[in-house]
């Protein structure tokens, strides 16, 4: 059987390595938003693991509500790097500051 605290050290152990993605890579636009994502899913795992373990089910629809929003983020980021695909031929974040004017 597994415990409360197994669930919370896989969350954690899945939020150190979004925010390690984030700060070790700040070149790739792609890479950036799967770690906001992953991010994401670790925060979504702790409520999904906290409501299984206190009955109740507030976290399973808090869950669903964030999962909304991780969809409409992901759709709108793909649509900003096509647009800034097309205009600069590449996904660097260093060409997101010449779209500036």
């Amino acid at each position: 059987m597994l415990a409360l605290a197994d669930f919370l050290v896989i969350g954690a152990v899945l939020f150190c390595l979004s925010v390690a993605g984030i700060f070790i890579n700040r070149k790739n636009v792609i890479v950036l938003l799967m770690c906001i994502e992953l991010m994401l899913l670790a925060v979504n795992m702790n409520f999904i693991a906290f409501s299984h373990f206190n009955d109740d089910v507030a976290g399973q629809v808090f869950v669903f509500f964030i999962l909304t929003v991780a969809a409409a983020e992901a759709a709108i980021g793909l649509a900003i790097l096509v647009v800034l695909f097309r205009n600069r031929h590449s996904i660097n974040v260093e060409d997101l500051d010449m779209m500036k004017g």
